[in-house]
């Protein structure tokens, strides 16, 4: 099965990118495929590598950047939520690219399934 994620929360501010990404790795581990995690609104926070987490707390970007190196799962983030935040493509994490909202709509047509997480 196909699935298409959509992420509208920040990483420390609500369980929504935690539990999208926990939720992505389940998927795969069972042999389905994540074609897609588009991060909207806040959500864009997940793909700054300015995020410096605590040592001893998770960090939620690297999770998802390895989840792109490893399992070639595309990871969008929203153009203009991006730009109202001040993210730019030089500030994007490995893995993640900048795009418009025509890539969400792409995801929800080929998916088999589209699942969103947060507000």
């Amino acid at each position: 099965m196909k699935f298409g994620l959509l992420v509208s929360a920040g990483p420390y501010t609500h369980q929504a990118s935690d539990t999208a990404y926990q939720f992505a790795s389940a998927a795969i581990a069972k042999g389905h495929e994540v074609q897609r995690v588009f991060f909207y609104h806040d959500g864009v926070y997940n793909g700054t590598r300015l995020t410096e987490p605590p040592q001893d707390d998770r960090h939620i970007v690297n999770r998802w950047s390895a989840l792109a190196k490893e399992h070639g799962v595309d990871l969008v983030v929203c153009v203009a939520a991006a730009l109202r935040r001040g993210i730019k493509d030089e500030v994007l994490a490995p893995g993640f690219r900048i795009s418009g909202l025509g890539q969400l709509v792409d995801s929800g047509i080929k998916a088999d399934r589209f699942v969103t997480f947060g507000d």
